[in-house]
């Protein structure tokens, strides 16, 4: 899961599995699979370093290992 910040102020942890798109309208929209959309305060450059932190997180922990 990813943490980010909704447009009021509270944050979130969102599963970033369920991304489909981030884009910067200037607002930061993310579009999830299931089609809802969310605008936070990060910039689309911020939420694909932390998806990637995620996935790279994910992939470098060794199998039955707690996070």
């Amino acid at each position: 899961m990813i943490r980010l910040t909704k447009f009021d102020g509270s944050e979130i942890l969102l599963n970033a599995e369920w991304i489909q798109s981030v884009e910067d309208t200037p607002d930061t929209v993310i579009t999830l699979t299931s089609g809802l959309k969310l605008i936070v305060r990060e910039k689309a450059h911020e939420v694909a370093a932390a998806f990637k932190a995620y996935k790279r997180e994910i992939l470098m922990t060794p199998k039955g290992e707690k996070l």
